[in-house]
């Protein structure tokens, strides 16, 4: 690649992270500009509902490479600006300062932002939501032994802040507007699990209830909800899922579909802007369908493809989805997307211990596991998903045959 050439990367989270260093080992001699919203060098984001949120980690420890990296590798970072417009034809970014960059080639690692609810009371003092080192900072700053915490929202990132929140000493209820905790993500056996740890640790799981307002003079006092029940406050973390940060794309008229459209290679639909991360949709070999994945694997695997394709080396990318939720004692590690089973297999006890692993499965094969504090029944059930063959039931249920068995060699 030409010295004189420059990569602009939008955005400044896992995938830029992954992306700008990695430009360098492949090869980019130009420049390269990361573009910040924040005031913070790219930083891990799990922690920011788990350790950071109870002070086992501070902001240092959670930062994905040190300055010194960056500087290093003469990768310049612009901090507290956001991406305003693309002019394609003229290859051509513009800032929310009113500065504009020419560049080469241009990376879109945007990212997810919240997703707000609309109800009375959400704009009080005490309301608060967690994407962010700014939101985290927030929330740590009013917790407290024995305060009262509301947390609307029982999927991952709710239970992850309640199991924190627990370790602080506070009282903590949450709100779960379905029938189950987790119920998009895992079966109804998991999320039974997880319901009676949350119970045994002191949390307050209620599901199948709306909450439709926040009450309070200038601070959030309680949360009410569509059936009348009232639950008093200090906090309200409000956890609802995110949605992806397209504008910047569609404006510029890139192919959007439930994020910003990429090939195997990372490209848009435009060559000279590729794309990685939260922000992305792609098409999975795997499950032969357009996926959308929050995922720090997927951003980090992605920006890898896309630094590839930058340097002119074109491999494709079909990674395996995993992600993974600490909670308590709990390292909850999942393989796959679990989407269409018709069957759950379970192996170890899922009701008087805390560690078993939940096979998902269709038509015999693997589509998916849950693995709780059992790390090889993770890694050995990404192989069985990626192998794809029909799997013998009753071994798998067997906890005493070993998984390595069902492997075809």
């Amino acid at each position: 690649m030409e010295s004189t050439s420059r990569c602009i990367i939008v955005g400044a989270s896992h995938a830029a992270a992954q992306l700008a260093p990695a430009l360098r080992q492949q090869g980019w001699t130009g420049a390269i500009n990361m573009i910040s919203n924040e005031y913070f060098l790219p930083y891990h984001r799990p922690p920011l509902s788990k350790d950071f949120l109870t002070g086992a980690k501070n902001l240092e420890s959670i930062m994905i490479r040190p300055a010194a990296a960056y500087q290093k590798a003469n990768i310049r970072i612009t901090m507290g600006v956001s991406a305003t417009s693309i002019d394609r034809a003229n290859k051509r970014l513009t800032l929310d300062d009113g500065e504009t960059l020419n560049y080469d080639k241009l990376v879109l690692t945007t990212g997810a932002r919240v997703r707000r609810i609309a109800i009375p009371g959400v704009d009080l003092a005490g309301v608060f939501y967690l994407r962010d080192m700014h939101d985290a900072q927030q929330i740590k700053q009013s917790t407290g032994a024995n305060k009262r915490a509301v947390i609307i929202g029982g999927a991952a990132i709710g239970l992850e802040t309640a199991s924190a929140l627990r370790k602080l000493g506070m009282q903590v209820t949450v709100l779960e507007a379905m029938p189950r905790i987790l119920q998009r993500v895992t079966a109804p056996e998991v999320a039974a699990f997880y319901a009676r740890v949350h119970a045994e640790e002191g949390v307050n799981i209620i599901s199948d209830v709306q909450a439709v307002s926040i009450s309070g003079e200038k601070r959030a006092e309680a949360v009410i909800c569509q059936n009348g029940a009232e639950y008093p406050a200090d906090i309200v973390i409000i956890g609802v899922g995110v949605i992806p940060n397209t504008a910047l794309a569609e404006s510029a008229g890139l192919q959007v579909d439930n994020g910003i459209v990429v090939d195997e290679f990372a490209r848009t639909s435009d060559h000279d802007i590729l794309a990685a991360g939260d922000c992305t949709s792609h098409f999975n070999p795997i499950y032969q369908r357009h996926l959308r994945l929050e995922s720090v694997q997927n951003a980090s695997d992605q920006a890898s493809v896309a630094a590839a394709t930058l340097c002119g080396n074109l491999n494709p990318y079909s990674a395996l989805p995993w992600f993974w939720s600490d909670q308590y004692d709990l390292k909850l590690q999942i393989a796959g997307l679990s989407q269409g089973y018709t069957d759950v297999v379970i192996r170890g006890d899922i009701n008087g211990s805390r560690s078993f692993a939940a096979f998902y499965v269709n038509e015999g094969k693997l589509l998916a596991v849950d693995a709780v504090n059992r790390p090889q029944d993770f890694m050995l059930g990404k192989r069985l998903i990626v192998q794809n063959s029909p799997l013998d039931m009753n071994k798998l249920a067997d906890d005493n045959v070993p998984l390595k068995t069902l492997l075809v060699s």
